[in-house]
Formats: structure tokens, C-alpha cells, sequence
């Protein structure tokens, strides 16, 4: 799946990568998170949940293990 960019306060982008149960954060601050063995549902719910930084905080941030992934300044 591809990345799709949100509409949201906290999160900037998010894509999930279904084969690995993959679910890449992007971040309005500029932080990238890879979490680790995510459920489709999950995902889903993300999409369509009315607020996605509130589903984030309360649903995935804490609740999953995770990677932070460090870009290069030259992006």
C-alpha cells in the first residue's frame, strides 16, 4: 500500500505494509516510527477514525513495538 498523506495535527503521513504487518508513521515533528506486527484492522480504524492523533495516542503508539527510522537532513 501506498503512502497516504492525513489530515491531522499529529501525523503527517502514514502506509502499511500488509505482507509484514507494518504500520510507517510519519510524523507532523518530523519523527518516522515503524510499528511492528499491526493488524490490518488497525490500520483501518486509523483511516477512519474521526481524529487520527487521538486514535494514534490511544490506540498504537503504546500499544505496539516500534522503530524509529532516522532520515538523512537531505531528506
Amino acid at each position: 500500500m501506498g503512502r497516504i498523506e492525513l489530515v491531522s495535527t499529529v501525523l503527517a503521513w502514514v502506509r502499511y505494509l500488509p505482507e509484514q504487518r507494518l504500520l510507517q508513521v510519519g510524523l507532523r515533528a518530523g519523527e518516522h516510527y515503524d510499528y511492528l506486527d499491526v493488524p490490518l484492522h488497525t490500520y483501518r480504524e486509523l483511516l477512519d477514525s474521526a481524529s487520527k492523533g487521538r486514535y494514534y495516542n490511544s490506540h498504537i503508539r503504546k500499544a505496539f513495538q516500534f522503530k524509529r527510522v532516522l532520515t538523512s537532513a537531505a531528506g
